[in-house]
């Protein structure tokens, strides 16, 4: 009865933080992918102090979280809590194609591309900011253990890969934290860098991340139409 009470106290919890319109919308933009406040402030032209009130109530509903960066440890990222909300009415995006963006594009970058085209039919490349010579050999490991092919992984910068059109992702804080401020559409997921461990299990937990990602993107990402 307890354990009953106590789940019914977190869920009215979750439905009475989403009651106001604006933290409603901060919930809305980080479904498709993570944002510091002050860009949040930004896209939803809201006072930071009022941001951070918001911020504080979803957070202490179970529905946000927040991680410093890998890049510029000032800044905080704030990513949404899936396992405390299952279900939530996403805005449909539209793509030709999509560009999964790391640093060295050894690792993160090369999954997620991959785990995508397995799983839509919309067109994925990968790219990094400052490419490495070659893909990083724990995330060719763990691509072969998850049934995935990397013999075709190839590194590359990103001017040389991106079209005006392509929906941009980057997977990592300090790519997405160089890319022009005009570079349009994008998304930010910030996940670890595996490398910075270098374990079996960083990328194993890398890997598990971003399809998880990914499997919340197919389904609300359409192809461009002619």
């Amino acid at each position: 009865m307890n354990a009953e009470r106590l789940s019914l106290t977190e869920r009215a919890r979750i439905h009475a933080a989403l009651g106001d319109p604006a933290r409603l919308a901060i919930v809305d933009t980080l479904v498709a992918g993570d944002a510091a406040p002050g860009e949040l402030s930004a896209v939803l032209d809201l006072p930071t102090n009022l941001i951070a009130h918001h911020l504080k109530v979803l957070e202490d509903a179970g529905l946000v979280a927040r991680s410093r960066s890998e890049g510029d440890r000032r800044r905080t990222y704030v990513r949404l809590v899936t396992e405390a909300l299952e279900s939530l009415a996403t805005p449909s995006l539209t793509a030709p194609r999509v560009v999964f963006v790391c640093t060295h594009n050894s690792a993160r970058s090369q999954l997620a591309a991959s785990i995508w085209s397995r799983r839509s039919h919309i067109p994925a490349l990968s790219a990094g900011t400052r490419p490495a010579a070659a893909p990083h050999p724990r995330a060719v490991r763990v691509a072969r253990k998850h049934g995935l092919d990397p013999s075709h992984w190839s590194t590359s910068p990103v001017e040389e890969v991106v079209a005006a059109d392509d929906l941009m992702i980057a997977v990592c804080d300090i790519a997405y934290e160089h890319l022009p401020a005009a570079a349009r559409p994008r998304l930010h997921w910030s996940i670890p860098d595996p490398a910075a461990t270098d374990t079996d299990a960083a990328f194993e937990n890398a890997y598990e991340e971003i399809a998880d990602r990914v499997d919340r993107l197919v389904p609300v990402l359409s192809p461009v139409t002619q």
